[in-house]
């Protein structure tokens, strides 16, 4: 990934508080007969590593889990808030009409090597966590244990277990730091003006990171 200097994000406790709130990463990895992309939402153990480690599963019936690269790192993409920006927001537009159309957004790539894991009580384990973690927020979480064991045996049969070590984490913040402070401020005026959830986290990202007083 291209990250210019002044996109350069790199401490590890931010970018894994993007990847805890936006957990769904692309996992690519090499195969024989190419590269593979799977949608898959990650817990990251941040006590693991010196960047991290990832944990997913997948179903046991997609050969991923069978045919990653034993021999060169996966990258699994995590992608944050995103906005398409308006030159006509920028006041530097009525002063010198030097503006374009951008495009601002946060993301995280983390590249490791992948081992796949079986094991009924790691499985377990895991997806209880991952669902206390998802469930967390509703008003009556679900709870694994609150279907019959039999059923949960039967679906944790049907999953691998998936663990990644991190041993590189990139970030990438491009939240309009090219621009003014003026500009800046336009920015996050007009991403909180047009209101959806994307646009008013942008807006947030450029206003607590990057103007300055």
């Amino acid at each position: 990934m291209y990250v210019p200097t002044q996109n350069e994000e790199t401490r590890i406790p931010v970018m894994h508080a993007l990847v805890c709130t936006h957990p769904l990463g692309a996992w690519v990895t090499q195969a024989d007969e190419g590269l593979i992309a799977n949608h898959i939402p990650f817990l990251i153990d941040a006590e693991r590593g010196e960047f991290g480690t990832l944990v997913g599963h997948v179903a046991r019936a997609n050969p991923v889990w069978k045919t990653f690269s034993k021999t060169t790192d996966s990258l699994v993409i995590f992608q944050g808030p995103q906005a398409y920006i308006t030159p006509s927001w920028y006041p530097g537009k009525q002063e010198h009409g030097k503006v374009v159309p951008t495009w601002n957004y946060a993301v995280v790539h983390a590249h490791g090597m992948p081992c796949a894991i079986e094991d009924h009580d790691w499985l377990l384990q895991h997806v209880t966590q991952l669902t206390a973690a998802h469930e967390a927020g509703e008003s009556s979480p679900w709870k694994v244990s609150d279907a019959p064991p039999a059923y949960i045996d039967s679906m944790l049969r049907a999953i691998v277990g998936i663990e990644i070590p991190i041993t590189r984490l990139v970030g990438k913040w491009k939240t309009s730091q090219n621009r003014s402070n003026s500009d800046r401020r336009g920015v996050v005026e007009g991403l909180i003006a047009r209101g959806d959830e994307a646009s008013v986290e942008m807006a947030e990202l450029v206003k607590t990171r990057l103007i300055q007083p």
